[in-house]
Protein backbone atom coordinates (compact mmCIF):
# COMPACT_ATOMS: atom_id res chain seq x y z
CA UNK A 1 0.00 0.00 0.00
CA UNK A 2 1.19 3.64 -0.83
CA UNK A 3 0.38 6.31 1.49
CA UNK A 4 1.04 9.77 0.85
CA UNK A 5 4.80 10.87 0.47
CA UNK A 6 4.18 13.98 2.50
CA UNK A 7 4.09 10.82 5.63
CA UNK A 8 7.00 10.22 5.47
CA UNK A 9 8.53 13.46 6.28
CA UNK A 10 6.23 13.74 9.51
CA UNK A 11 7.00 12.73 13.31
CA UNK A 12 4.07 11.28 15.28
CA UNK A 13 2.99 12.82 18.01
CA UNK A 14 4.24 11.87 21.42
CA UNK A 15 2.21 12.70 24.20
CA UNK A 16 2.88 12.57 27.92
CA UNK A 17 3.02 9.24 29.62
CA UNK A 18 -0.04 7.73 31.00
CA UNK A 19 -0.66 6.87 34.47
CA UNK A 20 -1.22 3.28 32.94
CA UNK A 21 1.73 2.94 31.05
CA UNK A 22 3.62 3.23 34.64
CA UNK A 23 1.45 1.05 36.30
CA UNK A 24 1.73 -1.62 33.66
CA UNK A 25 5.48 -1.53 33.50
CA UNK A 26 6.77 -0.58 37.04
CA UNK A 27 4.17 -2.56 39.02
CA UNK A 28 2.87 0.85 40.87
CA UNK A 29 -0.68 0.83 42.12
CA UNK A 30 -2.91 4.00 40.25
CA UNK A 31 -3.05 5.67 43.44
CA UNK A 32 0.78 5.99 44.30
CA UNK A 33 1.55 7.78 40.73
CA UNK A 34 1.73 11.61 40.29
CA UNK A 35 1.09 12.70 37.05
CA UNK A 36 2.39 16.61 36.71
CA UNK A 37 2.99 15.86 32.44
CA UNK A 38 0.32 17.19 30.46
CA UNK A 39 -0.77 20.78 32.22
CA UNK A 40 -3.81 19.00 33.50
CA UNK A 41 -6.06 20.44 36.06
CA UNK A 42 -5.36 18.81 39.14
CA UNK A 43 -7.81 19.67 41.03
CA UNK A 44 -10.13 17.81 38.55
CA UNK A 45 -12.96 19.45 37.14
CA UNK A 46 -15.79 21.77 38.52
CA UNK A 47 -18.13 19.86 41.05
CA UNK A 48 -20.95 21.60 38.75
CA UNK A 49 -19.91 19.36 35.44
CA UNK A 50 -19.18 16.49 37.68
CA UNK A 51 -22.75 16.52 38.59
CA UNK A 52 -24.47 17.54 35.31
CA UNK A 53 -22.75 14.68 33.74
CA UNK A 54 -24.22 12.58 36.00
CA UNK A 55 -27.25 13.50 35.32
CA UNK A 56 -26.89 13.78 31.39
CA UNK A 57 -26.00 9.71 31.31
CA UNK A 58 -29.37 9.18 29.55
CA UNK A 59 -28.28 11.14 26.40
CA UNK A 60 -24.84 8.73 25.67
CA UNK A 61 -27.04 6.91 22.94
CA UNK A 62 -27.97 9.96 21.19
CA UNK A 63 -26.33 11.94 19.01
CA UNK A 64 -25.53 15.57 20.35
CA UNK A 65 -27.51 18.58 18.35
CA UNK A 66 -24.91 19.21 15.61
CA UNK A 67 -25.77 22.95 15.46
CA UNK A 68 -24.15 22.57 18.81
CA UNK A 69 -26.34 26.52 20.11
CA UNK A 70 -26.34 25.88 23.98
CA UNK A 71 -22.24 25.46 23.60
CA UNK A 72 -21.95 28.35 21.23
CA UNK A 73 -24.17 30.41 23.02
CA UNK A 74 -21.78 30.11 26.26
CA UNK A 75 -18.68 31.07 24.23
CA UNK A 76 -20.26 33.96 22.55
CA UNK A 77 -21.35 35.54 25.89
CA UNK A 78 -17.73 34.82 27.63
CA UNK A 79 -15.65 36.42 24.75
CA UNK A 80 -18.70 39.24 23.50
CA UNK A 81 -18.70 37.55 20.39
CA UNK A 82 -21.57 36.73 18.50
CA UNK A 83 -22.26 32.45 17.80
CA UNK A 84 -21.79 32.92 14.45
CA UNK A 85 -17.88 33.74 15.18
CA UNK A 86 -17.43 30.20 17.43
CA UNK A 87 -16.88 26.76 16.03
CA UNK A 88 -16.28 23.71 17.97
CA UNK A 89 -13.93 21.10 17.91
CA UNK A 90 -12.87 18.01 19.06
CA UNK A 91 -9.61 19.84 21.23
CA UNK A 92 -8.16 22.77 19.95
CA UNK A 93 -5.80 20.87 18.09
CA UNK A 94 -9.00 20.16 15.22
CA UNK A 95 -9.00 23.70 15.03
CA UNK A 96 -5.44 23.98 14.40
CA UNK A 97 -6.41 21.00 11.42
CA UNK A 98 -8.98 23.26 9.98
CA UNK A 99 -7.01 25.75 9.67
CA UNK A 100 -4.01 24.50 7.64
CA UNK A 101 -6.25 22.65 5.43
CA UNK A 102 -8.45 25.60 4.54
CA UNK A 103 -5.36 27.24 3.48
CA UNK A 104 -1.82 24.97 3.10
CA UNK A 105 -1.55 23.58 -0.49
CA UNK A 106 1.74 21.59 -0.90
CA UNK A 107 5.02 23.40 -1.47
CA UNK A 108 3.59 26.27 1.12
CA UNK A 109 5.26 27.09 4.40
CA UNK A 110 4.01 27.91 7.70
CA UNK A 111 5.80 30.14 10.57
CA UNK A 112 6.19 29.64 14.13
CA UNK A 113 8.17 29.70 17.09
CA UNK A 114 11.71 27.37 17.51
CA UNK A 115 9.91 26.01 20.46
CA UNK A 116 6.50 25.85 20.38
CA UNK A 117 3.62 23.23 20.39
CA UNK A 118 4.72 20.28 17.84
CA UNK A 119 1.15 19.98 16.42
CA UNK A 120 1.20 22.86 14.35
CA UNK A 121 4.13 21.54 12.21
CA UNK A 122 2.33 18.19 12.17
CA UNK A 123 -0.90 19.56 10.58
CA UNK A 124 1.20 21.34 8.33
CA UNK A 125 3.25 18.86 7.20
CA UNK A 126 0.11 16.51 6.24
CA UNK A 127 -0.77 19.19 4.05
CA UNK A 128 2.51 19.07 1.98
CA UNK A 129 3.84 22.37 3.75
CA UNK A 130 7.13 23.42 5.12
CA UNK A 131 7.56 24.59 8.40
CA UNK A 132 9.84 27.48 9.08
CA UNK A 133 10.72 28.37 12.96
CA UNK A 134 12.66 31.28 14.70
CA UNK A 135 15.92 30.18 16.26
CA UNK A 136 14.90 31.81 19.25
CA UNK A 137 13.14 29.38 22.69
CA UNK A 138 11.03 32.85 23.89
CA UNK A 139 9.10 34.39 20.95
CA UNK A 140 11.10 36.96 19.13
CA UNK A 141 8.61 38.99 16.91
CA UNK A 142 11.54 40.61 14.86
CA UNK A 143 12.39 37.11 13.89
CA UNK A 144 9.56 36.33 13.11
CA UNK A 145 8.90 39.67 10.85
CA UNK A 146 12.43 39.01 9.19
CA UNK A 147 11.38 35.65 8.49
CA UNK A 148 7.67 36.43 6.95
CA UNK A 149 9.20 38.82 4.66
CA UNK A 150 11.39 36.32 3.71
CA UNK A 151 9.21 33.01 3.63
CA UNK A 152 5.97 34.38 2.48
CA UNK A 153 4.52 32.07 5.04
CA UNK A 154 0.52 31.20 4.36
CA UNK A 155 -0.15 31.16 7.85
CA UNK A 156 1.73 32.46 11.35
CA UNK A 157 1.38 30.25 14.55
CA UNK A 158 1.42 32.47 17.41
CA UNK A 159 1.15 30.42 21.40
CA UNK A 160 1.23 33.06 23.99
CA UNK A 161 1.47 31.72 26.98
CA UNK A 162 3.74 29.41 25.20
CA UNK A 163 3.76 25.44 25.20
CA UNK A 164 6.36 24.44 26.56
CA UNK A 165 8.10 27.32 27.58
CA UNK A 166 5.57 29.41 29.31
CA UNK A 167 6.60 32.75 28.00
CA UNK A 168 4.50 35.10 27.11
CA UNK A 169 3.40 38.34 24.93
CA UNK A 170 1.90 41.65 25.78
CA UNK A 171 -0.91 42.23 23.76
CA UNK A 172 0.48 45.88 22.56
CA UNK A 173 3.39 43.78 21.00
CA UNK A 174 1.02 41.49 19.48
CA UNK A 175 -0.97 44.29 17.88
CA UNK A 176 2.11 45.55 16.71
CA UNK A 177 3.34 42.48 15.16
CA UNK A 178 0.21 42.03 13.00
CA UNK A 179 -0.31 45.65 11.54
CA UNK A 180 2.67 44.24 9.54
CA UNK A 181 1.30 41.30 8.23
CA UNK A 182 -0.93 41.03 5.25
CA UNK A 183 -4.35 40.54 5.45
CA UNK A 184 -3.85 37.59 3.37
CA UNK A 185 -1.81 35.85 6.08
CA UNK A 186 -3.72 33.60 8.11
CA UNK A 187 -2.63 34.28 11.83
CA UNK A 188 -3.54 31.73 14.44
CA UNK A 189 -3.54 32.94 17.76
CA UNK A 190 -3.03 29.97 20.36
CA UNK A 191 -4.75 30.98 23.90
CA UNK A 192 -4.58 27.61 25.57
CA UNK A 193 -3.06 29.15 28.37
CA UNK A 194 -4.51 32.55 28.14
CA UNK A 195 -6.12 32.76 31.57
CA UNK A 196 -3.33 31.54 33.64
CA UNK A 197 -1.34 34.64 31.77
CA UNK A 198 -3.43 37.24 32.05
CA UNK A 199 -3.82 36.32 36.00
CA UNK A 200 0.25 36.70 36.25
CA UNK A 201 0.20 39.81 34.25
CA UNK A 202 -2.91 41.62 32.92
CA UNK A 203 -0.47 42.85 30.12
CA UNK A 204 -0.56 39.62 28.69
CA UNK A 205 -3.90 39.22 27.86
CA UNK A 206 -5.93 39.10 24.53
CA UNK A 207 -9.68 39.05 23.95
CA UNK A 208 -10.87 37.52 21.50
CA UNK A 209 -13.31 40.32 20.34
CA UNK A 210 -10.84 42.54 20.31
CA UNK A 211 -8.42 41.23 18.23
CA UNK A 212 -10.93 39.47 15.84
CA UNK A 213 -12.74 42.63 15.09
CA UNK A 214 -9.00 44.34 14.82
CA UNK A 215 -7.49 42.10 12.84
CA UNK A 216 -9.92 39.81 10.52
CA UNK A 217 -7.11 37.49 9.24
CA UNK A 218 -6.52 35.95 12.84
CA UNK A 219 -7.64 33.22 14.09
CA UNK A 220 -8.23 32.85 17.93
CA UNK A 221 -8.12 29.46 19.37
CA UNK A 222 -8.93 28.25 23.24
CA UNK A 223 -9.49 25.06 25.15
CA UNK A 224 -11.17 23.07 27.87
CA UNK A 225 -8.22 20.96 28.63
CA UNK A 226 -6.35 23.57 30.76
CA UNK A 227 -7.91 25.34 33.54
CA UNK A 228 -11.39 23.48 32.90
CA UNK A 229 -9.65 20.49 33.60
CA UNK A 230 -11.86 18.63 30.75
CA UNK A 231 -8.22 17.28 29.13
CA UNK A 232 -10.48 13.90 29.06
CA UNK A 233 -13.63 15.04 27.39
CA UNK A 234 -11.73 16.46 24.07
CA UNK A 235 -12.97 19.79 23.80
CA UNK A 236 -12.07 22.88 22.30
CA UNK A 237 -12.90 25.89 19.86
CA UNK A 238 -11.35 28.52 17.69
CA UNK A 239 -13.18 32.43 16.87
CA UNK A 240 -12.74 34.55 14.01
CA UNK A 241 -14.63 36.14 11.34
CA UNK A 242 -17.44 34.69 9.83
CA UNK A 243 -15.58 34.91 6.56
CA UNK A 244 -13.34 32.04 8.46
CA UNK A 245 -15.34 29.70 10.66
CA UNK A 246 -17.50 29.12 7.35
CA UNK A 247 -14.85 28.08 5.77
CA UNK A 248 -13.89 25.36 8.86
CA UNK A 249 -17.45 24.62 8.71
CA UNK A 250 -17.08 22.75 5.14
CA UNK A 251 -14.31 20.49 6.79
CA UNK A 252 -15.77 19.67 9.83
CA UNK A 253 -16.89 16.11 10.42
CA UNK A 254 -20.56 16.15 11.79
CA UNK A 255 -21.00 15.24 15.37
CA UNK A 256 -17.18 16.57 16.03
CA UNK A 257 -17.81 17.32 19.58
CA UNK A 258 -19.87 14.40 22.14
CA UNK A 259 -22.48 14.90 23.68
CA UNK A 260 -21.38 14.66 26.89
CA UNK A 261 -18.79 16.72 25.93
CA UNK A 262 -20.29 20.01 25.27
CA UNK A 263 -22.52 20.06 28.14
CA UNK A 264 -19.57 19.86 30.30
CA UNK A 265 -18.12 22.93 28.76
CA UNK A 266 -20.84 24.39 29.11
CA UNK A 267 -21.58 24.01 32.21
CA UNK A 268 -17.92 24.49 32.86
CA UNK A 269 -17.56 28.33 31.71
CA UNK A 270 -20.64 29.10 34.71
CA UNK A 271 -18.61 28.34 37.39
CA UNK A 272 -15.94 31.02 37.65
CA UNK A 273 -15.67 30.41 41.52
CA UNK A 274 -13.58 27.13 40.77
CA UNK A 275 -11.85 28.79 38.43
CA UNK A 276 -10.55 31.36 40.17
CA UNK A 277 -9.45 29.02 43.11
CA UNK A 278 -7.50 26.84 40.94
CA UNK A 279 -5.93 29.99 39.22
CA UNK A 280 -4.71 31.65 42.63
CA UNK A 281 -3.35 28.35 43.51
CA UNK A 282 -1.03 27.58 40.70
CA UNK A 283 0.14 31.03 41.31
CA UNK A 284 1.12 30.85 44.43
CA UNK A 285 2.48 27.16 43.74
CA UNK A 286 3.99 28.82 40.97
CA UNK A 287 6.73 30.90 43.01
CA UNK A 288 8.08 27.96 45.41
CA UNK A 289 8.74 25.64 42.25
CA UNK A 290 10.55 29.18 41.15
CA UNK A 291 12.40 29.96 44.50
CA UNK A 292 13.53 25.93 44.26
CA UNK A 293 15.55 27.14 41.46
CA UNK A 294 17.17 29.80 42.31
CA UNK A 295 17.85 28.32 45.49
CA UNK A 296 19.08 25.13 43.35
CA UNK A 297 21.06 27.46 41.29
CA UNK A 298 18.99 26.19 37.84
CA UNK A 299 17.73 28.27 34.91
CA UNK A 300 13.83 28.37 34.91
CA UNK A 301 11.93 30.12 32.51
CA UNK A 302 9.01 32.69 33.62
CA UNK A 303 6.32 31.07 33.10
CA UNK A 304 2.99 32.26 32.49
CA UNK A 305 1.06 28.93 32.21
CA UNK A 306 0.28 26.21 34.23
CA UNK A 307 3.87 24.28 34.18
CA UNK A 308 7.30 25.57 34.69
CA UNK A 309 9.80 24.78 32.46
CA UNK A 310 13.54 23.91 34.37
CA UNK A 311 16.90 23.68 32.54
CA UNK A 312 19.32 21.27 34.17
CA UNK A 313 22.71 21.74 32.78
CA UNK A 314 24.00 23.69 35.84
CA UNK A 315 23.06 20.65 38.25
CA UNK A 316 25.17 18.86 35.23
CA UNK A 317 21.76 16.13 35.21
CA UNK A 318 20.51 14.41 32.10
CA UNK A 319 16.88 15.19 31.74
CA UNK A 320 16.04 11.78 30.15
CA UNK A 321 17.91 10.29 32.90
CA UNK A 322 16.53 12.15 35.61
CA UNK A 323 13.04 11.59 34.22
CA UNK A 324 13.51 8.14 33.86
CA UNK A 325 14.04 7.87 37.58
CA UNK A 326 11.64 9.89 38.60
CA UNK A 327 9.19 7.96 36.06
CA UNK A 328 9.95 4.31 37.99
CA UNK A 329 8.76 5.90 40.87
CA UNK A 330 5.69 7.03 40.05
CA UNK A 331 6.17 10.65 39.30
CA UNK A 332 5.47 11.40 35.83
CA UNK A 333 6.63 15.08 34.56
CA UNK A 334 7.86 15.63 30.74
CA UNK A 335 11.46 15.58 29.62
CA UNK A 336 12.00 18.03 26.73
CA UNK A 337 14.87 16.58 25.03
CA UNK A 338 13.05 15.61 22.38
CA UNK A 339 12.33 19.86 21.88
CA UNK A 340 16.22 20.02 22.24
CA UNK A 341 16.45 21.24 25.55
CA UNK A 342 17.50 19.67 28.45
CA UNK A 343 14.70 20.44 30.95
CA UNK A 344 12.13 19.19 32.33
CA UNK A 345 8.59 20.90 32.19
CA UNK A 346 6.42 20.57 35.48
CA UNK A 347 2.40 20.93 35.45
CA UNK A 348 2.01 23.11 39.05
CA UNK A 349 0.43 20.69 41.17
CA UNK A 350 -1.76 20.76 44.19
CA UNK A 351 0.60 21.98 47.59
CA UNK A 352 0.74 18.00 48.60
CA UNK A 353 1.93 16.91 45.13
CA UNK A 354 4.31 19.92 44.38
CA UNK A 355 6.07 18.89 48.29
CA UNK A 356 6.70 14.90 46.59
CA UNK A 357 7.96 16.57 43.15
CA UNK A 358 10.30 19.00 45.32
CA UNK A 359 11.72 16.93 47.94
CA UNK A 360 12.65 14.08 45.56
CA UNK A 361 14.37 16.70 42.73
CA UNK A 362 16.27 17.85 45.72
CA UNK A 363 17.62 14.63 46.69
CA UNK A 364 18.29 14.00 43.17
CA UNK A 365 20.42 17.25 43.01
Amino acid sequence: MRFQPALDKIPAYEAGKPIELVVREYGISPEKVLKLASNENPYGVSPKVSEVIKEAVYKMPLYPDDSYKALKDALAKTHGVDAKNVIQGNGSDQIFDFATRSILSPGDKILQNGKTFSMYSIYAGQCGAETIQTNSELHDLDQFLDLYKKHSPKIIFICTPCNPIGDALDQSDVYTFLQKISPDTMIVLDAAYMEFGKTRDPKKEVQASDIISKFPNVLYTNTFSKIYGLGGMRIGYGIASEEMIRAFYKLRPPFNVSQLSQLAAATALSDREFVENYLKSNLKEMIRYEEFAKKKGLFYFESYANFITIKLDQAKLDSTQTFETLLKEGIILRNLKSYGLNALRITIGRPEQNDRVLERLSELL
